[in-house]
């Protein structure tokens, strides 16, 4: 199938069923678009499926209409409003990205790739992403759904990471520089409903007769993928400090994983675990701590078991977080709180 026809075949079938997201105009729209709603649910969307992303792009929205407001905002509101969303670097990034357009922009977002590209925390995807969608320029726009759709339709033998530039080429070729944004969002609404990472739908899909994947009788089988190490383990312990219906909580370092972010007080996280002595000096006070069980979480580059000890009383230069309000601590830290609180309730 030649390109055009692809290319036709691919945008009919968006324009006709595109999914109805709160930060997309419709197909064929001329309307304007909010260069910062597109690149604020871009970064929300990196790593996160867009059910979970969905409700956070609505809070920030109310709380934060337009990207001055957002660079205006205290860091550790902004941090307590990404719980939750994970790779919280990305948080980190989106502040120092929101200030850059108020301080060196005059508060709106340059329209080219190149400039874009110069603005702290975006990447090739993002600007690629907010040049094409908001500004209706030719970039090309390629995320994991993006590689996918391309691997099968050319039947990619090079494994992934390896594949991304020849992955990347072949999506340049297919770019429609005549409706630059309902391709981009045409190719990502491909491989998120139909290209699927796992029983891809080949009978409902507009480049069916063009793939080389489904052509082999086993389109599933790309992208081809490098085997994965096993995630190292590690250990930790984290103490969960309540009083009158709060718990005690720290602010991590700005920089690190978890950075910037509310979390317990706890040990270092490492591969055999605290010592004893490691354990008591962490401690935030030296209370009667009770151990209640663990909890479990999966980074990115290791997985995490956390030992959970919890007492009762008062311990100097901590904050202090309501039990109602523990949706602002990172997912980790979540899953402790609520095994102390809950084992407590429990006893």
């Amino acid at each position: 199938m030649d390109p055009e026809r692809l290319q036709r075949r691919i945008l009919d079938w968006y324009r006709s069923g595109a999914r109805d997201l709160p930060w997309r105009r419709p197909p064929r729209s001329r309307a304007a678009v909010d260069p910062y709603r597109v690149w604020l649910s871009e970064v929300m969307l990196q790593q996160t499926t867009v059910v979970h992303a969905a409700p956070y792009y609505e809070t920030f929205l109310r709380r934060w209409p337009t990207v001055t407001a957002l660079a205006d905002a205290e860091d550790a509101e902004v941090m307590a409003a990404w719980a939750g969303l994970g790779y919280y670097a990305r948080a980190r990034n989106l502040l120092a990205c929101a200030r850059a357009v108020r301080d060196l922009c005059a508060g709106r977002f340059p329209d080219t790739e190149a400039a874009l590209l110069r603005l702290p925390g975006v990447g090739p995807y993002t600007a690629a992403a907010v040049a094409a969608i908001a500004f209706d320029r030719p970039a090309n726009v390629v995320d994991g759904n993006v590689e996918r759709v391309m691997s099968r339709l050319f039947a990619v033998e090079t494994p992934l990471p390896a594949a991304r530039a020849q992955l990347r080429d072949l999506a340049a070729g297919l770019v429609d520089a005549a409706a630059p944004g309902d391709w981009a969002q045409a190719l990502m609404d491909l491989g998120a409903t139909i290209c699927r990472p796992r029983a891809p739908r080949c009978d409902l899909c507009p480049a069916a007769e063009a793939c080389a994947a489904r052509a082999s009788g086993a389109p599933d089988a790309w992208p081809r993928k490098t085997a994965r190490g096993a995630r190292p383990d590690r250990a930790g312990v984290a103490f969960v400090l309540r009083q009158g219906g709060r718990i005690a909580v720290v602010r991590r370092p700005p920089r690190g994983l978890l950075g910037g972010m509310l979390g317990l007080p706890g040990t270092a996280w490492t591969a055999g675990g605290p010592e004893a002595a490691a354990i008591a000096a962490a401690a935030p006070a030296d209370l009667d701590w009770r151990e209640v069980g663990s909890v479990d979480h999966v980074f990115t580059h290791f997985r995490l078991t956390l030992r959970v000890l919890t007492a009762d009383g008062d311990a100097p230069g901590l904050e202090w977080l309501a039990e109602g309000s523990l949706g602002d601590l990172p997912s980790v830290f979540l899953k402790a709180a609520r095994r102390a609180l809950g084992m407590s309730a429990a006893g």
